[in-house]
């Protein structure tokens, strides 16, 4: 989800609610304690220097129960922060804290929920680096030989 789209998301709900991957919500008396752009200026592990951004938002949550984030409060955050930091319109990445360490999500809007998605590691050199591509896995019974138009083995072409 980008920028933008949260904030025409924010625009048509009166509250404002984070599922888990798990199902959880974030408790609704978290905070945005911080909106961001992060760079990331890397090589991978085949030599090509690569770079990516994305708009980062921190959601805390303390013990303060009667103060609660609006929609609107957020939309105004998100403007200051594009303005301030020259933010473009990109993808939003959420930290929050889990229980050992900060958990790193993308973010997606259920219609209700902003659901916090599941980050993976991937290898974007794989080409370069020698790992096979992953095989397809069919059970025995369900394979079926691709129909060809080649020779057959008794037809003496072979």
């Amino acid at each position: 989800m980008k920028l933008s789209e949260i904030k025409n998301q924010l625009k048509n709900l009166t509250t404002i609610a984070f599922q888990l991957p798990n199902g959880d919500l974030v408790p609704n008396h978290f905070h945005v304690t911080e909106v961001g752009k992060i760079t990331k200026h890397f090589i991978d592990c085949g030599g090509v220097v690569r770079s990516e951004e994305v708009a980062n938002f921190q959601l805390w949550e303390a013990n303060d129960y009667d103060h609660r984030l609006h929609p609107e409060k957020l939309v105004h955050i998100i403007e200051l922060s594009e303005a301030k930091l020259q933010i473009p319109d990109l993808e939003i990445e959420v930290e929050y804290q889990m229980k050992e360490t900060i958990g790193k999500f993308s973010l997606d809007f259920d219609g209700t929920n902003f659901q916090l998605k599941s980050k993976l590691t991937d290898c974007l050199a794989k080409d370069n680096c020698g790992i096979p591509p992953e095989k397809l896995k069919v059970k025995i019974g369900e394979w079926k030989p691709k129909e060809t138009s080649c020779c057959t083995p008794d037809s003496g072409c072979c």
